[in-house]
């Protein structure tokens, strides 16, 4: 579980044999659980500036793989006694995004962000969503798209201060909202026989 704030942005200097080698100078244990672009991945190796994390066949058909090749955020696994300053994030990525407008708004800047149907039915304004790794708030969500409004702060210490128009992203939904839509979507065939009290006991269960 991590809480979608980025440790720091490092360096990949390779992938090779499914293995992405990071040159950073945190060291985790082998076996640690370690957000990259907020994909949870999992340390196999440790060198010596950094460690490496293995990608599966499957990772790689999930997650933009195009921006795993010069930096990426990482952030490692919450303790039990971390302070939670973002959401919880599972680095499970829901789907792939694509940027298709960049707005400087007043002393922010407004990303608007393309996303597949089945992502855009578990995002809502105002919620949160983790887009490569970093915890964010949605101002709005659009027929076809999301838009997010980025603060100074977070554009200075992400890397979302390079991004462009057409960069791909890794977009994860928020836990809690996808966990209410899949109990609804289980309970749908019968939905006629349930009622609203029945249906609001869940949403108030959450």
């Amino acid at each position: 579980m991590f809480s979608g704030l980025v440790r720091e942005i490092a360096k990949v200097k390779k992938f090779q044999n499914n293995i992405l080698y990071i040159q950073t100078p945190y060291k985790p244990k082998l076996g640690d659980s370690i957000a990259v672009n907020g994909a949870c991945l999992t340390v196999v190796t440790i060198t010596s500036d950094g460690f490496g994390v293995e990608l599966s066949k499957h990772t790689q058909k999930c997650v933009a793989m195009e921006n795993y090749h010069d930096l990426v955020h990482i952030e490692p696994a919450l303790l039990a006694n971390s302070r939670l300053d973002g959401h919880f994030v599972q680095g499970h990525i829901d789907s792939i995004g694509t940027i298709v407008n960049i707005i400087p708004n007043a002393n922010q800047t407004d990303f608007i962000i393309k996303a597949p149907k089945d992502t855009l039915n578990l995002i809502i304004p105002q919620g949160s969503i983790t887009v490569d790794g970093i915890s964010l708030t949605i101002s709005e969500v659009f027929e076809d798209s999301f838009k997010l409004t980025i603060i100074p702060y977070t554009i200075k210490h992400t890397l979302i201060k390079n991004y462009k128009v057409n960069r791909r992203v890794n977009i994860e939904t928020d836990i809690l909202v996808r966990s209410i839509a899949h109990l609804l979507k289980k309970r749908d065939k019968n939905l006629k026989s349930n009622s609203w009290k029945e249906i609001d006991s869940i949403l108030l269960g959450y």
